[in-house]
């Protein structure tokens, strides 16, 4: 059966209309006309797709009689609702996904309301969708998550299909770190995006501030665009969303070649005020109401420019479409008053008996009439404060079929980054519009023509349809991702053949790293202390007639104290000290350390300029630590401190070594691989070695070739194998010292 693909949005890409009267029993379903249904058409016509959404009536507005007709109706069109209530809609939409989520992903933090209640029911609706999700899904289908009301549902399906790949795509801006670490339950918002294994945006800036605040906030490791969430590789990509743009283009061909008797009322006023003078223009401004579109911040702008420029008065008209949204939202109350002030004060102050600066039109239009409004206005005027991307810019210029035509666009609209040929303005910046506004009016058609042909041919070849298929493709391809290291993990069948391979041996040793392996990295390592539990595992391991090797990068003073009364050999500074059983400490090679008073004072100059961070001094190695500080700062002064050691100590024997949240500086002759070669001069039958951390590489590398070694972590390594964490690590411990032959591996 061929592996299908699930759809997940907020809405249903459907219009419901229940009958409006007892004499209709007839429920009509009508497709929708957004950008996203439009774009995902491809993908659902496809007859093993099905798109999961909510219906757009809350079920406690029907009887369950007309519950179950819409569904059945919408089942129809390939479709599955998902009930909910008017509570749930109340709370979960209108409460944590607009009056948080979508003022503080476009940065307006003062309309920012959190309610524990809200998050409770954003936390049930998402759990409502995956539960529809998951009565439909197997393992190898695929599932497409759309925005920002369902940002916890991704994790949701992952912890209960493991198998299955996810995509998910924001449709909004994704803030910067300093603005989405104001959020009440940000970390679960990032994991629950992170159950994805592809997330997408529609440009790299939104992408990198998704980035920056995973590596700050959960503190996971990020290797370029791929994010490692356990055992798996989250790739993080930008899709810029595209239109329909062939819609557009006929269509707009379409409305130039009607008849005078053909075309509408609102074309023929349109067509009159440009026939008032030759160098008369309409100015297009559309946008949904909403505080993020800077509408009263463009009629300032729109104000200055006749004030500044009188000559432009009585030629200049701007037609703005305001379509109404959350009418019943306060901020939303507040704002339409200001625009119809600033709509009543302009017309007011510049109006003439033939002319009124503004057309205001506080309603939606329907397609045939936003195509008038394109072909018509000589130049379209842009200007959110902060826009995930804004597609009737791309509308704008799919309409201009002679490419006539200037576009003025917000440079903090995504759109921007695809459309440099435009007028691109700071929203904030009256001056600047106004400029722009006057290089418009006064632009040759040529220029005109020359850049519209670049933007035009950008938008074609990347069209609404291209998005999806190359989300889709990018999403295929995260399986091969997550592939790459899987033969290489320790599962159940592997851990039978190393369980069976020691118990038929007759000497065994095995080489423990510590931090990291033994324990949990701590952010003070003088915290990092073995407990009780650790102490059992290893007593048990030598009692079962082990040879325990325990090898770390702590000083030997730090080891003896910890493990100096166990008949274990200790191995301290990487390979520097060796204390077999019942023995002294003893050097392992002639060393010196006299180098360490030139390269101390570099080093503690990157303490004084790194926060956080902190140098510890062993006998012949020093080592700057910074798991405390900002990890992207962190990484950034460990680059450029490994790269001034390196050059100064180019001409002496002595290395730099990256750790976990580590840079060790060190004699280059000593390692852990070496150290532990001194300790096989005795032939083993079973050779055991563990390790989280680049020094135990060399150990990886250097051990005999039927050794087992592991790998505590995801990092490309030299060992055998791959496990989790040190909780696994114990685990492991313990199953050689069982008598039976399962494992703790499930």
């Amino acid at each position: 059966m061929k592996n299908k693909t699930i759809i997940v949005s907020n809405r249903l890409p459907l219009n419901v209309s229940l009958p409006e009267n007892e004499e209709e029993n007839e429920i009509k379903i009508l497709p929708s006309v957004g950008g996203l249904a439009t774009g995902m058409k491809s993908i659902h016509q496809n007859s093993d797709s099905l798109w999961i959404g909510w219906s757009g009536i809350a079920t406690d507005d029907i009887d369950e009689s007309t519950r179950n007709k819409i569904n059945k109706a919408i089942q129809q069109q390939k479709c599955i609702s998902v009930d909910l209530t008017q509570d749930e809609v109340e709370d979960f939409y209108f409460g944590f996904s607009n009056d948080l989520l979508w003022p503080l992903f476009h940065y307006f933090t003062e309309y920012t309301h959190y309610k524990d209640e809200h998050w409770e029911a954003y936390k049930k609706v998402n759990r409502k969708f995956a539960e529809k999700v998951l009565e439909y899904l197997e393992d190898g289908d695929q599932v497409w998550v759309h925005d920002y009301q369902l940002l916890l549902l991704p994790q949701l399906i992952k912890e209960a299909k493991p198998n299955v790949s996810i995509g998910f795509f924001l449709h909004i801006p994704f803030p910067s770190y300093e603005i989405f670490r104001v959020l009440p339950k940000r970390e679960e918002l990032l994991k629950g995006m992170l159950g994805s294994d592809l997330i997408g945006f529609h440009n790299y800036d939104y992408e990198r501030h998704f980035i920056s605040s995973v590596s700050r906030i959960l503190r996971y490791d990020v290797n370029f665009n791929t994010i490692q969430v356990g055992r798996r590789k989250v790739k993080i990509d930008s899709f810029p969303m595209g239109i329909d743009y062939q819609k557009f283009k006929e269509a707009a061909i379409d409305n130039t070649n009607k008849s005078q008797e053909e075309k509408s009322q609102l074309k023929v006023r349109l067509e009159q005020h440009l026939q008032v003078s030759n160098d008369a223009k309409l100015i297009l401004s559309i946008d949904r109401l909403d505080y993020t579109k800077g509408i009263a911040q463009r009629l300032k702008a729109f104000e200055y420019f006749l004030t500044k420029y009188p000559q432009f008065q009585e030629k200049a008209r701007l037609v703005m479409l305001a379509v109404p949204s959350r009418e019943n939202v306060p901020q939303y109350q507040r704002l339409k008053r200001e625009i119809d002030e600033l709509v009543g004060r302009i017309n007011g102050k510049f109006s003439t008996v033939s002319w009124t600066p503004v057309w205001y039109f506080y309603r939606s239009l329907p397609f045939e009439q936003l195509i008038d409004l394109y072909t018509s206005c000589e130049i379209a005027l842009l200007t959110p404060i902060r826009d995930g991307m804004n597609l009737v810019a791309k509308e704008y210029i799919a309409s201009r079929t002679d490419r006539t035509g200037t576009l003025i666009l917000s440079e903090m609209a995504g759109a921007a980054q695809e459309m440099s040929e435009a007028l691109i303005i700071n929203p904030n910046d009256s001056n600047q519009i106004a400029e722009a506004l006057k290089v418009a009016f006064e632009m040759p058609e040529e220029e005109q023509i020359m850049r519209n042909k670049f933007i035009q041919k950008r938008i074609k070849r990347y069209d609404v349809e291209k998005w999806a298929t190359e989300f889709m493709k990018s999403l295929e391809a995260t399986k091969d991702l997550q592939k790459e290291k899987k033969t290489k993990w320790l599962n159940e069948p592997e851990m039978k053949d190393v369980l069976t391979q020691y118990r038929t041996a007759q000497s065994k040793i095995f080489f423990l790293d510590y931090d990291g392996t033994l324990v949990n990295f701590h952010p003070d390592p003088h915290l990092a202390l073995p407990d009780a539990k650790l102490y059992t595992i290893l007593d048990q391991l030598i009692t079962n007639n082990n040879d325990l090797v325990i090898i770390s990068g702590r000083d030997k003073d730090f080891l003896e104290q910890q493990f100096g009364h166990l008949p274990v050999t200790l191995i301290a500074e990487h390979g520097v000290w060796t204390k077999k059983k019942g023995k002294d400490w003893i050097i392992n090679q002639s060393l010196n350390n006299n180098w360490m008073d030139s390269i101390r004072p570099i080093m503690e100059n990157f303490v004084d300029r790194t926060p956080g961070s902190f140098l510890e001094e062993k006998n012949y190695s020093l080592v700057w630590h910074y798991r405390k500080t900002d990890p992207v700062l962190g990484e950034i002064r460990a680059n450029e401190l490994s790269t001034v050691l390196t050059g100064f100590l180019s001409n002496h024997n002595i290395a730099v070594l990256k750790g976990n949240k580590a840079l060790e500086v060190k004699n280059g002759t000593v390692n852990k691989g070496a150290a532990a070669n001194r300790l096989l001069n005795k032939t083993y039958d079973f050779v055991f070695a563990i390790g989280d951390d680049r020094t135990d590489e060399f150990m990886f590398r250097l051990l005999p070739k039927e050794a087992v070694s592991v790998k505590v972590g995801n990092e490309d390594t030299s060992a055998r194998y791959f496990i989790d964490d040190t909780d696994k690590v114990r685990q492991i411990l313990l199953s050689f010292t069982e008598n039976t032959e399962e494992t703790t591996e499930k």
